[in-house]
């Protein structure tokens, strides 16, 4: 797809780890992001809430109703919907790692094709709704990674030859994956830079703690890192392949006001070349609702702490 619409909203990560993340999508969360003027979520899940745990090719129907629930919650309220597997069978940035790989395993392949294939079966002709196959693909090659993922965008397109399909960039989202240019899919990027400033003290990652507090967020930063990380996308865009910024955001432990800062000018920046968005999250540690800051003065909305400041400027971008 040569160019995407310009979505604006949140990953909704109720269903993103099977152990501590793994809770019922909310009606009230679709209503309200419809209400604040946004038009789009992203799911991204973990696939084995929905499989048998003695058969990994097994889909469990209650789980995947719970999904379809969410899906008609996002088109009563006129959002776009992506799914995304987080943790797709042979691949995952999270932990544990999958026991097998997906990009030198059949078993992995084929087992990851068979549960995509299933998702374009049962949402054949949905209108609204994006498939993102698999988050953040990293340490692997241009080869292997396009291999895998001309198997899985075939098996989707085998049940529904329709649908949109949206992939990841390499090395987590940073890198236009030209590999696939001839897939005809749309790509997805990350908004995690620099990263210091991003996951400043954040508890998975080894080195957060050695990173220094971030004081400031100048426009100048901004140029240099749209210059560094971002043009190579807008040159990528030129060759027919839309794209987005599937994810992005700030830690909780990142200071508020440096947080607002950069926020403000990457959102400057991704307006104008035409790209939507999607924070990470939508409530927790880097969202508008209940990011426990120690620097924010909160506003109570529904019984939740509400991050206006970051709302506003969401709003206005």
């Amino acid at each position: 797809m040569s160019k995407l619409p310009r979505w604006r909203g949140f990953n909704l990560d109720n269903r993103f780890h099977q152990d501590y993340a793994n809770r019922p999508f909310r009606r009230e969360d679709f209503d309200q992001i419809a209400e604040w003027g946004f038009d789009f979520v992203r799911f991204p899940m973990d696939y084995r809430i929905w499989t048998d745990k003695g058969d990994w090719t097994r889909l469990l129907e209650p789980e995947l109703k719970k999904i379809d629930e969410a899906i008609d919650w996002a088109a009563r309220n006129k959002l776009h919907a992506q799914l995304n597997f987080h943790r797709a069978p042979g691949y995952t940035v999270n932990v544990p790692p999958e026991a097998k790989s997906l990009w030198r395993d059949e078993d992995a392949v084929n087992v990851c094709c068979l549960h995509w294939a299933a998702f374009a079966k049962r949402y054949k002709g949905r209108p609204n709704l994006s498939f993102n196959p698999l988050n953040e693909p990293a340490n692997v090659g241009a080869e292997p990674h396009k291999k895998a993922m001309t198997r899985i965008v075939e098996a989707i397109r085998k049940e529904d030859d329709k649908r949109l399909i949206i992939c990841d960039g390499r090395d987590y989202g940073a890198v236009p994956a030209e590999e696939l240019l001839s897939l005809n899919v749309a790509h997805s990027t990350r908004g995690y830079q620099p990263f210091q400033l991003t996951h400043y003290l954040a508890e998975w990652v080894a080195v957060a703690k050695n990173f220094p507090k971030p004081e400031r967020f100048e426009p100048r930063q901004a140029d240099e890192i749209w210059d560094r990380y971002y043009r190579p996308w807008i040159e990528f865009e030129k060759k027919g392949v839309g794209v987005m910024v599937g994810e992005f955001g700030c830690y909780n432990k990142t200071p508020h006001a440096v947080v607002l800062s950069w926020m403000e000018e990457m959102l400057k920046r991704w307006k104008t070349a035409g790209w939507g968005w999607a924070l990470w999250n939508y409530r927790g540690t880097f969202g508008i609702l209940d990011s426990n800051r120690s620097d924010v003065q909160y506003r109570d909305y529904k019984g939740q702490k509400l991050d206006q400041a970051m709302l506003n400027l969401l709003r206005q971008h």
